[in-house]
């Protein structure tokens, strides 16, 4: 059932890149497709991890060490370095080395920033000046980690890190590619925290796992209102299947090309495929 460690995908969409009005792929991978460039599937956005109270506020990518990190869209460096947790110098910061950038486009009237962390080394400077593709640093092992990954986070409006959104939902899918966006709702609406969801590919039969998210320090998209996201699944049918009270879920849909595929479920009503 393991997401397979092939280090080829296909090409990215051009971004911006958006089908729905209420999409926004508008970033490139901060890391090449000649490398692995896809989110760690144990430790997505909203993750819990051991003994930790505030949940994961963007994705890991798991490249080897020295792998070149680019910057995702163009903008202007607002932190370089470590501190970037308080704003103040300290090396013992739990992001490690990071680059934050302040992008020249935002989102709904609000400003969108970019992090990049946990890197080696650093190769830009405060204020400077960055497009697409400018090489950044590289992946490293700097602040918490327990090995070599690039954690990349989005954040809109305030630009700090409770204002994160699940990236997933940023970057561009590959090409012939598409994500999966659910909600999960107990029977007064609220969330269904930490759900472990099945996604099987009914020709193929792979099977990806997932866990769904919030509230916490999570925040879901103002559109979708999600609480779970599974990008870099091939098009085509797949069967999302979870226990919910000691009862199977089950509903078929079909992952398009470029495209995000929302479903809901809610407790008492069952699922939807209508957009929110």
């Amino acid at each position: 059932g393991a997401v397979a460690a092939s280090l080829w995908r296909p090409p990215l969409y051009d971004t911006p890149w958006a089908l729905n009005p209420n999409d926004h792929f508008y970033f490139k991978r901060p890391i090449a497709v000649d490398e692995v460039n896809w989110p760690e599937p144990d430790y997505r956005y909203g993750g819990l991890a051991e003994g930790k109270k505030l949940a994961h506020s963007g994705v890991d990518i798991a490249a080897p060490r020295n792998t070149p990190v680019y910057a995702s869209a163009p903008g202007r460096v607002v932190w370089v370095g470590y501190g970037l947790s308080t704003g103040m110098y300290d090396p013992d910061d739990p992001y490690g080395l990071a680059v934050a950038i302040d992008h020249d486009f935002g989102f709904n009237g609000y400003r969108l920033s970019t992090v990049s962390a946990h890197l080696d080394r650093i190769d830009v400077t405060f204020g400077q000046r960055v497009e697409a593709g400018t090489l950044l640093g590289v992946v490293g092992t700097t602040g918490n980690t327990t090995g070599p990954h690039l954690h990349f986070e989005v954040r809109l409006k305030i630009g700090d890190f409770y204002s994160s959104r699940n990236p997933e939902l940023w970057l561009a899918p590959s090409l012939g590619w598409g994500v999966l966006v659910g909600k999960l709702a107990r029977e007064d609406g609220s969330p269904i925290i930490r759900q472990l969801v099945n996604i099987r590919n009914t020709q193929t039969r792979q099977i990806w796992q997932l866990h769904s998210y919030g509230p916490n320090n999570t925040h879901p998209d103002d559109y979708y209102d999600e609480n779970l996201v599974i990008s870099d699944l091939p098009a085509g049918e797949y069967e999302i299947s979870f226990e919910y009270e000691e009862q199977l879920r089950k509903l078929l849909v079909i992952i398009h090309p470029g495209a995000v595929t929302y479903f809901s479920y809610r407790e008492g009503r069952g699922f939807n495929t209508a957009l929110p």
